[in-house]
């Protein structure tokens, strides 16, 4: 489905772990960051790119890192998508069952460009 918009837009941003599973639907048992993007796309958002961290820690306050002596095989990653409010909202709900542990936020974005090569 093509988009082509401008203007106010919502930039939503899931943090998760790498080796965080998707805990329900359809892509159950798969890495949760692939999980989300697939359903993003499936539920045509207008794109979505997925982020790995090289170091970070979230409200269990364990510290994820690729340093060489602490080695992490589940370091942080983010999800950002860029839509309409109604679509991302619309979303929640199904995320919510998708994710066991993690944070999402949604803040206004201005797109200033986008179209596809």
């Amino acid at each position: 489905m093509p988009h082509g918009f401008k203007g106010e837009r919502t930039l939503m941003r899931i943090f998760l772990g790498e080796g965080d599973r998707c805990e329900s639907g359809p892509h159950k048992g798969k890495p949760l960051y692939e999980a989300i993007l697939l359903t993003l796309r499936e539920e045509g958002c207008a794109g979505a790119t997925v982020v790995r961290a090289i170091a970070g820690f979230g409200a269990s306050a364990k510290l994820h890192t690729g340093k060489v002596l602490r080695l992490s095989n589940d370091l942080p990653v983010i999800v950002e998508v860029v839509d309409e409010e109604e679509n991302l909202q619309r979303m929640l709900p199904q995320l919510d069952d998708m994710i066991g542990s993690g944070l999402i936020t949604m803040e206004r974005a201005r797109v200033i460009l986008y179209k596809s090569s």
